[in-house]
């Protein structure tokens, strides 16, 4: 792990527990034998070429920021060969989970990066990542953990030194309070600009957005998502 990203980082952590019930035998063997092999050590010094993470060369780098059960990242990676995806998650069943598509489909171009997301952001040099997914992060409903909350100004700067000019971010929620808080702080932040012109642009999915099970959850329970799209402003 870099020291200069270490001490670039606001203090606190963004995520809660890191498991919830033991792996059963097969997800253990996952985790011990696949896992190893994809994930993402932080150089010591210096910045991580990213595109060096795959044994293959890759058009670009795509990262998905908590990605859950994996299930959203699966789908993208097999359907983009061409693409290198890098996907972050702390929590121990979604790890597993992803492990067992990424060996049931036999994906080549996955890599993972189980801690702090924030600290591969800070250790990615300018301009390294194609697109970025952060799809119903935790939203921290109680206002005193609102500091937890993934999108954020010292976040989006982050976002934005490591995003190629005209590069995508995707958000989505079904938080309503969240849903504010992410327009308000990615519209104002001036790296970013939101893609969105009529009313279906953010409530309706993308035909390549593949679905989620917290989306199929969201509206099981009578909650709306919103899906957002902003462009990574070109630099002067």
């Amino acid at each position: 792990m870099s020291s200069d990203a270490t001490t670039s980082l606001p203090p606190g952590r963004l995520y809660g527990r890191r498991r919830a019930r033991p792996l059963r035998p097969g997800q253990r063997q996952l985790q011990q034998e696949l896992l190893p092999r994809l994930t993402i050590d932080l150089p010591q010094a210096g910045p991580l070429d990213p595109r060096s993470l795959f044994p293959m060369p890759v058009r670009e780098v795509w990262l998905e920021i908590g990605f859950g059960a994996g299930e959203h990242l699966a789908e993208q990676a097999e359907h983009h060969p061409e693409i290198g995806f890098i996907g972050c998650e702390v929590f121990e069943d979604g790890i597993v989970r992803l492990l067992g598509e990424v060996a049931r489909r036999g994906l080549g171009n996955v890599r993972l990066f189980t801690d702090d997301a924030r600290l591969l952001l800070a250790a990615l040099p300018p301009r390294s990542i194609g697109r970025v997914f952060i799809l119903f992060p935790d939203p921290w409903p109680k206002r005193r953990h609102h500091k937890r909350r993934l999108v954020a100004p010292a976040t989006l700067d982050l976002l934005g030194a490591a995003m190629s000019d005209g590069a995508e971010l995707r958000l989505a929620t079904d938080d309503r309070d969240y849903l504010a808080w992410m327009l308000e702080h990615t519209i104002a932040h001036p790296d970013f600009a939101w893609l969105a012109q009529r009313p279906a642009d953010w409530r309706e999915r993308p035909k390549d957005w593949p679905a989620t099970r917290y989306e199929a959850k969201a509206r099981a329970a009578g909650r709306t998502p919103a899906f957002l799209r902003f462009q990574r402003r070109p630099r002067g």
